[in-house]
């Protein structure tokens, strides 16, 4: 893809109307919009937009537009994740940035973790520092958590994205299966048995002693290893993927774990039915590892049992999962606007407060969430009236990032992939490593080899 990249910074600087900064773009573009383009993958971010977003008026039935009080109109092209798919209708859509008229401009996109780093790249340049749309990150960012800040930053550490989330991840728990292999359903007590990898390999046994699963799927858990990765799948300027020995302790691990029954071998990784299925009241599934989006996105629509049968605890290790990055895109004729829906909607303490009441989203103010951790209006019906903030807070003040490269979807993905194969003994362990290499050439035809730890 970074050949992709290549040809896309070179189509803009080619064109015409190229500009290098936001200050020169405001001189072409004098006029502000009336039409504002954000691209997603979901309705997440457009929800808390119109939740909190001070100059929204309405949106339509179908939510596809939002009307902003002055008339101006949000068009929501939102395109789903998965196969890529969202990243190639935002790929089309930048290569015609600078050629394209104003209603059909580009002017915000959001970017998860797994993918900021391809579009926050200083060369290919399609994304505005914010520091050129007028916004002080050292002053109005301040009360960011530090590696929310570092992800969307380029190779010389110019910050061009910001988040509402902080994305730190917990273990959700079904209180039902807790009480009657535990004993109890406690949060505290239930953290003593979940607080490490050797605590919690105990407590499989226990669980499957009883006929339950710890996790539906050894998907579950490749989250945490891959955050504690030394070293980035693809190095800045190289062809070469360098898989780390903890993506390797995740394979050895899953084995052993799904054949000494600790899985669910019905489920074949995640965002499939199987996947869902298991967080319903039926499943034999115990926990789940999410963050907080996890929980109000993924896990609640799924649940179909009373309020109150989940609560959160201590993982095995400290993880953060995901992230959505807001950038205002090279050539926007909307940047009075960028500027005034991040600092809203990522550094206005009230709006993040609000988001995380609403929402359960862990918002992206250090001083916010240690007010909301202990602070108990801020507990969840969904959660039997627990405050998870009291439990995210914690993790999130101890997040390391991982380093970053643009190969990193393709990779977490694939491996992925490939290695679930060999989980479900379709092919051998040498194989699964060819067919990721096979796999991971295809989809980037620049990546020249791929290094195995020995």
């Amino acid at each position: 893809m970074r050949k992709f990249w290549r040809k896309s910074c070179i189509a803009l600087m080619l064109s015409s109307v190229m500009v290098s900064s936001a200050n020169s773009l405001v001189e072409v573009r004098a006029e502000e919009g009336k039409v504002i383009n954000i691209y997603s993958w979901n309705t997440e971010f457009r929800d808390r937009v119109v939740a909190v977003y001070s100059k929204v008026e309405s949106t339509s039935d179908d939510g596809t537009i939002t009307t902003l009080k002055d008339g101006t109109e949000i068009h929501w092209n939102i395109n789903p994740n998965q196969d890529g798919v969202y990243q190639q209708k935002l790929d089309e859509a930048l290569l015609k940035q600078m050629d394209a008229t104003g209603d059909d401009l580009v002017d915000i996109f959001l970017t998860e973790t797994d993918y900021v780093n391809k579009y926050v790249d200083e060369v290919v340049d399609v994304t505005i520092p914010l520091v050129d749309l007028g916004i002080d990150v050292e002053k109005d960012l301040a009360d960011q958590f530090e590696f929310s800040r570092t992800t969307p930053s380029d190779q010389s550490g110019v910050q061009r994205g910001s988040t509402w989330q902080g994305a730190p991840g917990l273990l959700v728990y079904r209180r039902d299966i807790a009480l009657e292999v535990f004993g109890t359903d406690d949060p505290e007590e239930i953290a003593k048995k979940t607080e490490n990898w050797d605590v919690l390999k105990e407590s499989a046994e226990a669980l499957k002693e009883k006929g339950y699963y710890v996790f539906s799927s050894y998907a579950d858990t490749f989250r945490l290893y891959g955050n504690a990765i030394e070293q980035s799948w693809v190095e800045p300027d190289s062809t070469v993927i360098k898989v780390d020995q903890k993506i390797i302790d995740w394979v050895t691990d899953s084995k052993e774990w799904l054949e000494a029954g600790y899985f669910d071998e019905t489920v074949k990784g995640q965002w499939n039915d199987d996947w869902n299925k298991a967080m319903g009241s039926q499943s034999k599934t115990f926990g789940f590892l999410f963050p907080a989006w996890g929980i109000d996105f993924v896990l609640k629509p799924n649940w179909d049992g009373a309020e109150g049968s989940w609560a959160v605890t201590t993982p095995p290790q400290e993880y953060n999962w995901g992230g959505s990055y807001i950038h205002a895109a090279t050539g926007s004729d909307n940047l009075e606007y960028a500027k005034d829906i991040i600092l809203e909607l990522t550094a206005n303490k009230e709006n993040l407060l609000n988001i995380s009441r609403e929402y359960l989203d862990f918002t992206n103010t250090m001083s916010g969430m240690k007010e909301v951790s202990e602070d108990d209006t801020f507990s969840h019906e969904f959660l039997a009236g627990q405050n998870p903030f009291t439990y995210f807070t914690p993790v999130a003040e101890n997040i390391k990032v991982a380093p970053l490269s643009a190969y990193d979807q393709a990779c977490v993905e694939l491996i992925q992939n490939a290695f679930g194969d060999y989980f479900q003994g379709q092919v051998t362990f040498e194989q699964a490593k060819e067919n990721f290499e096979i796999a991971v050439k295809e989809r980037h035809p620049e990546i020249t080899e791929v290094a195995w730890p020995e």
